[in-house]
C-alpha cells in the first residue's frame, strides 16, 4: 500500500520566498484541482480503511517560508537537515485535507507521531527533548505563534480549505556524538471517536496524572539499603496509586471485555499512515556555547507587572523576571529588563538581585551571556542611599573576570542637548569609580538644538559629542536605509583603540523590503537582520523591546500590538496562557528567526576565519542580485541549490554557503540542506 503522501501534481503552485522573488502563499485559491474519487458517492469516511494519503496534503517547506492558510500543496518529500552541536535547525510540515471525513464544523483531527532519531552507533535524538514539535496560529492572519505540541503523539484539528503548519525543530545538545540519525514521522487522520478520546484527558488532568506518575516514582525508587518491610511498604503505596490511575475514564476506552484492546491494530494503524522519514546529519564541530556577537533584548517589567498581577519585588515577580532570562538564554541573546522614565531615560538591568545576592552570580556568570546591563538605581532616586548601592555593586561586579561584559544602559535616543548634558553626567559619577565601565547610547540623530543636527554630519558626529562618556555608540539602521555605503562615515569617526564600539539597533525601521522583524515581512528579511550586522561590521546589537504589547492585566488577554508601530514591533514572543495554561512564553516565527541568523554569525565568523572576511562577504552577496545592496535583500532569480563547491573542509563550506542560498523545489534537488529539507520525491 503507498503510504508515501505523494500529492497530486496537478495544482498551480505559487513561488516560494526566495525562489525567482516570490513571496508567502497568502491570497492563493484552490484552482486546478481534481475532486479525489473518495467524495463520489460516499456519504461517511472511515479513515481508519484509507490511506491517509487520501484524505490530505503533506509537504515540507523550509523555516523561512511563511505558510499561510491558503498556501497551496506541494510533492511530498522526507526531510534531511544539517547542523552542528549546540546548534537548533528548525522546518515546517505543511498539511492541508482534500475533503472532510470528520463533522462539526472541522474537516477531520489528524494524529502526528514521532520516533526519536537514531544513528548507526545506537546514540539518539529523543524526541519531546531534542525533537520538538509546535503548532504554528496565525496572529493577524500573519503565521507567528508556535503553540507547543505534546509528543511523542499529538493532535491537531485540520478545517475545509485551510493549510495548517507544524513546526519542527531540531536541538542538538553540545556533547552529541557526530553521525547521521533517521527516524519518521506518523501522520494519519482519525476517526471521529478517536477526536473525542483526544479531548477527554485536559492539560489539567495531564498535570495530575504526570504528579501521580512521579510520585510513584518517589516512592518506589529511593530504596536501596532501606529495610525491607518499608521496602514493601513503599511498593504497597505505588501499587494502590497505579491502581487508583486505571480507573480514571480516559483508560476506561483501552481494554474492553476480557481486557482485550478495542484500538486500531499498530501495524494497520502504521500502514494507513503518511510515513514521513526525518533525518538529521550531525556535524562534527560545535557553536559555541558563549555567542559571538552581544545581542541584547529588552524586556519590560512593567508589562510583566501588570499581566500577571505581580508586585515589583515580590517573590511572585521574582519568579517571573527569572523564568523570562532563562528562557530567553536559548535564542543565543542577552536578556536585559527594563523600565522606562520620563524623555526616553531608562533603567536597565540583566540581574533582578543586587551584585551581592547569591543568585546574582548565576545571571552574570552564566555561559550564554554575551553581555548585561548594570542597573543604574540613581535614574529612579537621587538619594545617597541609592549611589552607595551602586557603587556597591559595581565594587563587586569589577572583581569579576565577566566584568569585561557589563555596560550601563542610560538613555534611549536622546534628541537635545540637556539630554545629551545628564548622559555625560551619569556618565562621569559612574566612571568616578570605574574608569573602564562601558556606557551604551542608542541615537539616530543629533542633538535638535545643536547647528545642523538635522544633516547627516550632525548624526555622525555624534560620538565627538559623547566622548568619553559613551563607549558603545549604538546607532539606527533606519538611519542607514539602504545606503550600507554610509557605514563608514560613521566607523571612521569612532575610536576602537580607545575601547569605542559600534552596535545598531532596529525599531520601527527600516521598513520593507530592507531586514527588520515586523509581522508578515518574508521570512529572509527577518533572518538577514543579523546578516546586515555582521555585513557592516557591528561589534553588537540591541533591540528596545520584546514582550512590548499593548497593556492588559489578565495573563490570558488577547495580544494586541501598541498602536502608532508597525504590527510585531516589540513584540516576540506571547505569553504562554493566552494559548494554554502553561506559564512558559510562546516563541514567535520571527524569534525563531533570530535565532537562526545568530547561529549565521557563527558560521560566517568560522568561514571567514578560515578563507578570509572578503570571502565571507563575497558568500554572503551571492544571495542577493547585484548591484543591490544586503539592505534591500531581493533575491537572486535563479540562485542555485548550493552554491559554492566542497573544498577541502567540507562541513565549513557546506554550511556557510547553505545558510544563505535558497531552496529550489524541483525534482533534481537531491542534497541535505541546512536549516532546509532536502526533497525527496518518490
Amino acid at each position: 500500500m503507498d503510504n508515501s503522501g505523494v500529492n497530486p501534481a496537478n495544482f498551480i503552485v505559487p513561488p516560494v520566498e526566495g525562489i525567482a522573488g516570490g513571496g508567502t502563499g497568502y491570497g492563493w485559491a484552490d484552482v486546478g484541482t481534481e475532486s479525489s474519487n473518495l467524495c463520489k458517492g460516499v456519504n461517511v469516511i472511515d479513515p481508519t480503511q484509507i490511506p491517509s494519503a487520501e484524505l490530505l496534503h503533506v509537504w515540507c517547506m523550509p523555516s523561512t517560508a511563511n505558510v499561510g492558510q491558503q498556501e497551496m500543496p506541494r510533492p511530498f518529500d522526507h526531510v534531511s537537515l544539517l547542523a552542528a552541536r549546540n546548534e537548533r535547525e528548525s522546518v515546517q510540515i505543511a498539511l492541508r485535507p482534500k475533503l472532510s471525513w470528520a463533522s462539526s464544523g472541522i474537516a477531520g483531527t489528524v494524529q502526528i507521531q514521532c520516533t526519536d532519531l537514531c544513528s548507526a552507533s545506537g546514540d539518539r535524538l529523543v524526541v519531546g527533548q531534542s525533537l520538538t514539535m509546535r503548532h504554528v496560529v496565525p496572529i493577524l492572519g500573519v503565521p507567528d505563534a508556535l503553540v507547543p505540541l505534546d509528543l511523542p503523539i499529538a493532535q491537531i484539528n485540520l478545517l475545509p480549505g485551510e493549510t495548517t503548519s507544524i513546526w519542527v525543530s531540531v536541538d542538538i545538545p553540545a556533547g552529541q556524538p557526530p553521525g547521521h540519525y533517521e527516524g519518521q514521522i506518523l501522520i494519519t487522520a482519525l476517526k471521529a471517536n478517536a477526536e473525542m478520546s483526544a479531548q477527554v484527558l485536559s492539560k489539567a488532568e495531564k498535570y495530575n496524572l504526570y504528579r501521580e506518575l512521579k510520585s510513584c516514582l518517589e516512592k518506589v525508587e529511593p530504596v536501596d539499603g532501606k529495610p525491607l518491610d518499608e521496602v514493601a511498604e513503599r511498593l504497597k503505596s505505588a501499587t494502590s496509586s497505579l491502581k487508583r490511575l486505571l480507573l480514571w475514564p480516559v483508560f476506561q476506552e483501552s481494554y474492553g471485555d476480557n481486557g482485550s484492546c478495542d484500538m486500531m491494530d499498530e501495524d494497520a494503524f502504521t500502514n494507513i499512515s503518511v510515513n514521513m522519514k526525518f533525518s538529521v546529519t550531525v556535524w562534527d564541530f560545535t557553536l559555541p556555547l558563549t555567542p559571538s556577537l552581544p545581542a541584547v533584548f529588552g524586556i519590560s517589567e512593567t508589562v510583566i507587572e501588570d499581566r500577571f498581577a505581580l508586585e515589583h519585588g515580590s517573590e511572585g515577580w521574582y519568579d517571573a523576571l527569572d523564568r523570562h532570562f532563562k528562557w530567553l538564554l536559548q535564542y543565543r541573546i542577552s536578556p536585559y529588563f527594563c523600565r522606562w522614565g520620563d524623555s526616553m531615560r531608562i533603567l536597565a538591568y540583566t540581574c533582578p538581585w543586587p551584585a551581592g545576592h547569591p543568585r546574582s552570580e548565576e545571571y552574570y556568570s552564566d555561559p550564554r551571556l554575551a553581555a548585561y546591563a548594570v542597573p543604574y538605581a540613581p535614574i529612579l532616586s537621587c538619594s545617597n542611599e541609592a549611589r552607595d548601592s551602586l557603587r556597591k555593586d559595581v565594587e563587586i561586579l569589577k572583581s569579576k573576570p565577566h566584568w569585561r561584559k557589563a555596560y550601563f544602559y542610560l538613555w534611549d535616543e536622546p534628541l537635545n542637548s540637556d539630554q545629551y548634558e545628564l548622559i555625560r553626567s551619569m556618565s562621569s559619577d559612574i566612571r568616578s569609580y570605574a574608569p573602564d565601565a562601558r556606557i551604551l547610547t542608542t541615537y539616530y540623530c543629533g542633538p535638535s538644538d545643536a547647528h545642523g543636527s538635522s544633516t547627516f554630519e550632525a548624526f555622525v558626529k555624534v560620538p565627538k559629542c559623547l566622548r568619553p562618556h559613551t563607549q558603545i555608540f549604538c546607532t539606527s539602521e533606519w538611519v542607514l536605509g539602504n545606503r550600507e555605503d554610509l557605514v563608514n562615515d560613521i566607523t571612521a569617526e569612532l575610536q576602537p583603540e580607545n575601547g569605542e564600539e559600534w552596535w545598531t539597533y532596529v525599531c520601527m525601521g527600516p521598513s520593507d523590503p530592507q531586514p527588520n522583524w515586523h509581522l508578515g515581512m518574508r521570512g529572509t528579511q527577518h533572518r538577514a537582520v543579523m546578516w546586515r550586522v555582521w555585513k557592516e561590521g557591528g561589534t553588537g546589537f540591541l533591540y528596545w523591546g520584546a514582550n512590548c504589547y499593548e497593556k492588559s492585566l489578565v495573563a490570558s488577554a488577547e495580544i494586541k500590538f501598541r498602536r502608532g508601530l508597525p504590527p510585531g514591533d516589540g513584540v516576540l514572543f506571547y505569553p504562554g496562557e493566552v494559548f494554554s495554561p502553561s506559564h512558559e512564553p510562546i516563541a514567535s516565527i520571527r524569534l525563531e528567526r533570530i535565532l537562526s541568523g545568530m547561529q549565521d554569525i557563527e558560521y560566517l565568523k568560522l568561514y571567514s576565519s578560515r578563507y578570509g572576511r572578503e570571502e565571507g562577504l563575497a558568500l554572503l552577496e551571492k544571495t542577493v542580485s547585484p548591484p543591490l545592496p544586503l539592505s534591500t535583500l531581493k533575491p537572486k532569480a535563479n540562485a542555485p541549490f548550493c552554491v559554492i563547491p566542497f573544498h577541502s573542509h567540507p562541513l565549513l563550506l557546506r554550511h556557510a554557503s547553505s545558510a544563505f542560498t535558497r531552496v529550489l523545489f524541483s525534482s533534481s534537488a537531491s542534497s541535505s540542506h541546512r536549516g532546509f529539507p532536502s526533497f525527496e520525491n518518490q
